[in-house]
């Protein structure tokens, strides 16, 4: 049985990622960082898939936590076959107004976890000459949002990642791989009412918003094509075409 780590498990596109795994039958081990009651309940769900699954706290902006998290489940499970890089966080504020502080929190979380984890996986999928990763991006890291520019730079920056770290482990036979999603129904747009959240569904040429199921979709598929590596997917209703 093969396990999957996935970070910002407890909520969103994590969560639903989770449960996907464990469907197609994945051990799990579920990072959360601050939500421990909805992490217990989500390993308490993906249980019922006949699964065995952890949840473990851990901050992906420290080096550190992530690297004892990996540890942990390394420890639980002895080995990490997938790696998907889901914890995120938005902000929307006109750039000039942006603090020093937002700025360095929303790059922390979003792209240097995102290289945090996945330097605490690599050593020993590199070892064992196979591995797959799976980041998310986000539309707006491939034609960029205005009033979401340091989000938008953030995600740009994981798209980077992902495609130069693809050529730099394809040798060790390890698929690096990225999801971009467009508007999807999940805490980041719950700052939106409801005519905001139509109005956006209608700029959309699917005419509606996303779901995390379909974006865990996407992210099982890219982390088992066994020839697919260092390319980005948008999943976004056809929003950037």
């Amino acid at each position: 049985m093969k396990t999957v780590f996935i970070t910002g498990a407890s909520r969103g596109i994590g969560r639903a990622t989770a449960i996907k795994f464990a469907h197609e039958g994945y051990s799990v081990v579920a990072l959360y960082n601050k939500n421990k009651a909805c992490a217990e309940k989500l390993i308490e769900e993906l249980k019922s898939f006949n699964v065995s699954a952890i949840a473990i706290c851990g901050d992906v902006s420290d080096k550190s936590s992530i690297f004892s998290a990996y540890k942990a489940a390394k420890d639980y499970f002895h080995r990490i076959d997938t790696l998907i890089n889901c914890a995120g966080i938005s902000l929307q504020s006109v750039f000039q107004n942006a603090s020093e502080s937002d700025i360095k929190r929303v790059l922390d979380v979003n792209l240097l976890g995102t290289m945090y984890a996945t330097q605490a996986v690599l050593p020993d999928m590199i070892d064992n000459k196979s591995g797959s990763i799976v980041n998310v991006s986000s539309m707006w890291g491939i034609t960029g949002a205005s009033c979401e520019v340091v989000y938008s730079a953030s995600k740009a920056g994981v798209i980077g990642f992902t495609k130069a770290l693809a050529k730099e482990v394809a040798l060790s036979n390890i698929r690096v791989n990225c999801v971009a999603p467009g508007a999807i129904f999940t805490d980041m747009l719950s700052g939106y009412n409801k005519s905001e959240l139509q109005a956006i569904a209608d700029e959309t040429p699917l005419m509606r918003l996303g779901t995390s199921e379909e974006i865990a979709d996407a992210i099982y598929f890219l982390s088992t094509q066994s020839f697919i590596t260092g390319q980005i997917l948008s999943v976004d209703g056809g929003m950037v075409i």
